[in-house]
């Protein structure tokens, strides 16, 4: 029903409600068991236990799950109790996260209005929010928060905040006439009014249409509870190599139980072989080492103002190809700014920042003038502040304005020029103040100067305060309005198209009797004095941020509540397009495209403009079809469903609604566009990192695993384990995960934003990474298996010969994270540039020596203490492997080594 364009008489009679009576009891009753309470509605919430025990379906959890209960059933006690500890620590951790996540329709109930006004049975009666039905008639007051979605029948100088609902930060004036067109967006249907909106001027009467899940909040819960949170880039990859890992580990183990039932080995012999392949090949710190990796960079991006919710969301920003960005606030300073002013026919540009009042006034010689030597420029700028009720105030050498953003820009342009109300009391006294009222669209004030003379002075909308002029005012003379109104409406049409909002400044001097005069009859026969171009203008910082994004591959899309005009100004000033021909789609427009042209359309518009929650969401949806990874910002309840299906929702930390903080992935603290783009170099970098460990980790499994295929293959007459189990773990989680923790300190690379954003389906293994681990692996394996073989046959015991080969392997692994610490080869690559790493380094090989030399690492993974000439064989055998091929991948180019 489009309730906007039907009278209020035909409103009324279409709901069965009288505006004299209101609904009786009975009625009342019989609707609430039609339609139900005036709440949002949650759906069941996951226990705490659940969300526990789903952790455990990790595939890898499963794998090394097995290992522990062979274990346990074989006696192998303590490797099933270290396996056991290694499984419930990452469920542990995954957990956690998940059990932080926000419930985003709990804050959206917080913005629902506790009780209201509601005309029943001819009484005006306070009455819970929750029980309105649709009909009730529902009394609105400056400060209440609209109780369901209405349509108004009465409205005086009714002025609503709905900046959550709609994206726009200008105030909606509020009336109650009908409207004529059909397809209007939520922001331009003046009429109504909304759930959980604030009301921050004026008063009204309106009857309820919709109650509960049926409102613009209950639409917007209701898409928040149905859209589905896609995996992000990081979690689909580890899933896809947890599935490689495990089907890996399965053909190794059959590989084995073949070859061991062949050669005739025992049940039991056959048990310890497979339990020690399940622990090589699986990396039991993986989940561990990139949950703390992502926490690590979460605390970098914490202190470059960008707040990480999800861990998943850090390494996302790195894969990021579109940025869906917010006009207000986050590409724009949210700060209205007069740019451009017209006076007594002059333009004039408005130089400055923000709400301080430091700036220029630049003539179109290019000059700057003094204001206080042009007395049309001051007379205009003074009626201006005047005629204003918006106050700038400083505190802490920081300004802002208590007021209308509108007003904000007239108040700071006059404090340019050394014009406040301070500076203006000696010389003029106000007497009367007309309020801005919706039917007028205009405010009005009645002012003494110092020499007795009264003035009216008038500001509002250009086009409507030329109907009530009679002349311009031009140098010094007053041109006819009638001859010379194609003067205003240049000044008008140049002004819009920079996208500049008008507000024109217009008075005349009064005679003492018409000061009580009905201000229907004061505000005629104006002289108009000038007009502000207004313009919430784009933050510096993020213009460059942009181009960054642009150098980096990464798209940036406008998507705005605002004007189509203004929103395609913007994005030219800013460089998100090429100029101000370029398409721009409108929310009724994309009411009348199919989805499949939407994604057609979505890889080459960048701006869309007056939209409404469904319309983002259906952006998003587009984007991701043609393959692209989104980060969405947003900072309404109109932005939330659309954050939660982005591949990651960013909110505005400082005038974000709880509701979009709460959908999100990321909040950024500062609310700056320019933050999203250090972001996604930070993500670049903990995604390079991740990449690194995964090399180091995995090439540490093919080693191990190699290394006992090669004992198995080789010493056919009785095979044995060249690396006890615990060997493994002690490898894997200590000597092996600790450096390769540490390679998530490591600062990005120098072309990291010089790169193309990765492909969304783009492997773990990209760039020849698979075949460098599995090169590096097979012959750090095969000298490991080597070291052991030479102590056996040297006719030292097992465990000695295991203890040499699990040296090796240590001090193989250490080297080896150098080279794993950079895409070419660790001698392009200086390695001391990372101090964390040199110290985790150090540590490994001294806890390791430990577990060789002390009583307690004997007993605790079956190491015999080495020889020093079969320790430093150990570290020269260990070495040579990363330095002779990093040598020969040096030197011929070769990517795969």
């Amino acid at each position: 029903m489009n309730w906007h364009q039907l009278s209020s008489s035909s409103v009324l009679k279409q709901l069965g409600t009288h505006a004299e009576t209101g609904l009786s009891a009975e009625e009342v009753a019989s609707r609430q068991a039609e339609y139900g309470l005036n709440n949002l509605h949650q759906a069941e919430q996951t226990s705490a236990i659940m969300l526990f025990l789903a952790q455990l379906k990790n595939p890898l959890l499963i794998i090394l799950a097995v290992g522990a209960v062979l274990s346990f059933l074989t006696g192998h006690h303590i490797d099933a109790i270290a396996i056991s500890v290694i499984i419930v620590i990452n469920a542990m951790i995954s957990f956690v996260q998940e059990y932080k996540a926000q419930k985003s329709i709990d804050a959206l109930k917080n913005m629902a209005a506790p009780k209201c006004l509601a005309m029943r049975e001819g009484e005006w009666q306070k009455i819970p929010a929750s029980e309105l039905v649709p009909g009730d008639l529902i009394k609105l007051a400056n400060g209440d928060i609209i109780p369901a979605d209405a349509r108004l029948i009465k409205a005086d100088s009714l002025q609503i905040d709905e900046a959550a609902l709609t994206g726009e930060s200008e105030l909606a004036q509020k009336q109650a006439e009908a409207l004529s067109e059909a397809d209007l967006a939520l922001g331009d249907q003046s009429n109504r009014v909304f759930m959980s909106t604030p009301i921050n001027r004026g008063q009204g009467i309106a009857v309820v249409t919709e109650t509960g899940m049926q409102t613009e909040v209950g639409k917007i819960a209701d898409l928040m509870q149905t859209t589905e949170s896609r995996l992000s880039p990081l979690q689909r990859r580890i899933q896809e190599l947890s599935h490689a890992l495990i089907w890996a580990a399965f053909v190794i183990v059959a590989l084995i139980v073949a070859l061991g039932i062949y050669q005739g080995l025992s049940a039991m012999e056959l048990i310890t072989t497979t339990i020690s392949l399940v622990v090589a090949a699986i990396p039991e710190g993986m989940p561990t080492v990139v949950t703390i990796v992502l926490t690590l960079g979460a605390k970098q991006m914490m202190h470059r103002h960008a707040l990480a919710k999800q861990l998943a969301s850090v390494e996302t920003l790195g894969a990021t190809s579109v940025i869906c960005s917010d006009k207000t606030g986050t590409l724009t300073q949210n700060k209205m700014q007069t740019l451009k002013l017209w006076a007594s026919g002059e333009i004039y540009d408005v130089s400055g920042q923000g709400y301080e009042p430091k700036g220029d006034f630049i003539d179109p010689t290019g000059h700057i003038v003094t204001p206080e030597h042009h007395f049309h420029l001051t007379q205009m700028l003074s009626f201006s502040v005047l005629c204003s009720d918006t106050e700038l105030i400083e505190e802490s050498g920081q300004y802002r304005i208590q007021g209308l953003p509108t007003e904000g820009a007239v108040v700071v342009a006059a404090a340019k020029a050394g014009i406040t109300p301070d500076t203006l009391q000696n010389d003029f006294k106000v007497l009367r103040t007309h309020p801005f009222d919706s039917g007028r669209k205009m405010m009005s004030v009645v002012v003494e100067d110092k020499h007795g003379q009264l003035h009216l002075i008038v500001k509002g909308a250009p086009d409507v305060v030329s109907r009530h002029a009679d002349a311009i005012d031009c140098g010094d003379k007053h041109l006819d309005m009638v001859s010379n109104e194609s003067m205003i409406n240049e000044v008008i049409e140049g002004f819009g198209r920079e996208a500049l909002r008008t507000l024109a400044v217009a008075h005349r001097p009064l005679n003492p009797s018409d000061i009580d005069l009905p201000v229907e009859q004061l505000e005629h026969s104006l002289i108009i004095n000038g007009i502000h171009g207004i313009i919430d203008p784009p933050r510096p910082e993020a213009t460059k941020a942009v181009r960054s994004a642009h150098k980096a591959g990464v798209r940036v899309v406008m998507i705005t509540g605002d004007h189509a005009v203004t929103a395609k100004a913007i994005a030219a000033q800013m460089g998100i397009v090429k100029d101000e021909t370029a398409d721009v789609i409108t929310g009724p427009e994309l009411n009348q495209i199919s989805d499949e042209a939407l994604i057609n359309r979505a890889a080459e518009v960048s701006v869309y403009a007056r939209v409404t929650p469904e319309h983002k969401l259906r952006i998003v949806q587009a984007l991701q079809a043609n393959g692209d990874v989104i980060a969405m910002t947003g900072d309404g309840v109109n932005d939330a469903p659309a954050l939660r299906k982005a591949d990651i929702g960013i909110a505005m930390g400082q005038g974000g609604t709880d509701v979009a903080k709460d959908s999100s992935d990321l909040i950024l603290l500062d609310d700056n566009f320019a933050t999203i783009v250090n972001a996604v170099r930070e993500g670049r970098r903990i995604y390079d990192n991740i990449r690194k460990f995964i090399r180091q980790a995995l090439t540490a499994n093919v080693s191990e695993v190699s290394a006992i295929l090669f004992a198995f293959l080789i010493i056919i007459d009785e095979p044995m384990l060249s690396l006890a189990p615990l060997m493994i773990l002690w490898i894997n989680l200590v000597s092996d995960g600790i450096p390769a923790l540490a390679l998530g300190f490591d600062a990005a690379e120098d072309d990291v934003m010089k790169r193309q954003p990765r492909a969304s389906d783009e492997s773990f293994f990209a760039d020849h990474l698979g075949t460098r681990i599995i090169a590096r692996g097979l012959v750090m394996g095969a000298m490991t298996f080597f070291m052991f073989f030479h102590a056996l046959s040297q006719g030292e015991s097992v465990a000695y010969a295991q203890t040499l080969a699990f040296m090796t392997l240590i001090f193989g692994q250490l080297v080896h994270v150098f080279d794993a610490r950079t895409f070419t080869t660790l001698f392009q690559r200086n390695p001391f540039s990372n101090h964390m790493l040199l110290g985790a380094v150090a540590l490994s090989a001294a806890l390791s020596l430990l577990m060789v030399y002390t009583p307690f690492g004997n007993l605790a993974i079956g190491t015999e203490a080495l020889s020093s000439a079969h320790l430093a064989m150990a570290l020269f055998m260990g070495a040579l492997p990363t330095l002779v091929l990093s040598s020969i991948k040096r030197i011929t180019g070769l990517k795969w080594l």
